[in-house]
């Protein structure tokens, strides 16, 4: 039982930051599947590189185009059930994707997997935002890295589950889906209450930011600044987790199943560097995180493409923790840009990075075709560079308790 002090403005609420963040664990495990399931379904379907690229991009815009969108009807009235409701569309997604005999029906099973993180992602940072009280990048960076380590978890997937079993193992996913639908209906029994407390409260609830009192120009100007960046980082993010790979295998001989191990150490350390990303905000300020996050990793990107395979994985480790720590970050700076509108920032900062991971893989992909896989990833090196115009971002100050 949680006291009124125990609320946006007040202590965090530990158990429901976990909570919430095992969910985009188990929901990211989920949407992992996707591509995890690529190689099964280039055997068992005979689907094309083509084809492969579209179950991906219908994923990812899906979930990109929606999540602003469920976030902004958020804002307006809050459904405290959408949770456990659009998990529902997740569990049938993974279902039909295990055993979807026609293509046309694993693009139907994929999209109601997007259509249900749409629901869960901009919904889940709100109860991230609303149990965090005073430690809001701490509860962002819990609920972040549940996500980056379910995405994290694609090549182990692949490995270990669905090649060995085939198309029918993604049914495993099921059990995964039902238990976030569980969980998010207690959570949502506390985001009611949450909701109904502050119904009862006389005075008028104010949500603290750490920016102070912006214009709308300069509130404008940092939001295109900090879609830049995401543009930036996600479109890096993309090539490494997505092709990458290639260039293991063309450059120093690396089978399949070792290039997928090499992704994985990138996106674990990516999901480590998530996690401290937050706390750091809270300490140096949300500002200096962004900028380091990108700044401290242009070199080590530039000389990545030209390395020897070790010094290659020594960089990977630690691009992926650098690159990463500022995805929770940008969240809470653009919540704090535009606090009255918490759902909506977050399915615009979140949304954002999935569509720009669509559009990324499709971009990547013909360029790789066009100039081949080393030119490509040189081009792509010079990406976390357009991410200095955070220097140009509004200073932060730090946040105390209510």
């Amino acid at each position: 039982m949680t006291t009124k002090k125990d609320s946006i403005l007040g202590n965090p609420v530990y158990p429901i930051m976990f909570a919430i963040g095992g969910v985009h664990l188990l929901n990211d495990s989920l949407q992992a599947v996707i591509p995890a399931i690529f190689p099964v379904l280039k055997v068992e379907r005979g689907l094309t590189f083509t084809q492969l690229g579209l179950i991906l991009f219908c994923l990812n815009m899906v979930a990109s185009v929606l999540q602003p969108v469920v976030g902004y009807l958020s804002d307006r009235k809050p459904k405290p059930y959408a949770l456990p409701f659009g998990m529902m569309f997740s569990l049938v997604g993974i279902a039909g994707l295990a055993f979807a005999p026609e293509y046309w029906m694993i693009l139907v099973s994929v999209m109601l997997l997007g259509f249900g993180s749409a629901v869960f992602h901009p919904e889940g940072s709100r109860v991230s935002f609303m149990a965090a009280g005073s430690k809001r990048g701490l509860s962002q960076s819990i609920y972040q890295v549940g996500g980056n380590t379910g995405q994290a978890l694609a090549p182990l997937i692949s490995a270990f589950i669905l090649v060995p079993l085939g198309q029918k193992g993604a049914a495993i996913f099921i059990v995964v889906a039902a238990l976030a639908v569980f969980i998010l209906t207690k959570i949502s029994a506390w985001y009611k209450k949450q909701l109904e407390q502050e119904k009862l409260n006389s005075r008028k609830k104010v949500l603290l930011s750490s920016l102070g009192d912006l214009t709308k120009r300069q509130v404008g100007i940092a939001l295109g600044l900090l879609l830049v960046i995401i543009f930036a980082r996600s479109f890096y993010v993309t090539s490494i987790t997505s092709f990458y790979v290639f260039h293991l295998i063309n450059m120093y001989g690396f089978t399949e199943k070792e290039g997928l191990l090499v992704i994985f150490i990138f996106l674990a350390l990516g999901a480590v560097g998530t996690f401290f990303g937050g706390p750091m905000a809270d300490r140096i300020g949300r500002k200096n995180v962004i900028v380091l996050s990108l700044a401290l990793p242009i070199p080590l990107c530039l000389l990545l493409p030209h390395v020897p395979f070790w010094a290659a994985i020594i960089l990977l480790v630690f691009i992926g923790f650098f690159i990463m720590l500022s995805f929770s970050v940008t969240v809470v700076y653009a919540q704090e840009l535009v606090p009255s509108k918490i759902g909506t920032m977050a399915g615009l900062t979140v949304g954002l990075a999935f569509g720009m991971g669509a559009i990324g893989a499709v971009v990547i992909g013909a360029l790789m075709d066009s100039i081949g896989v080393l030119p490509t990833m040189v081009v792509v090196s010079f990406l976390p560079i357009i991410g200095l115009v955070g220097l140009a971002l509004p200073r932060d100050q730090k946040m105390t308790a209510a």
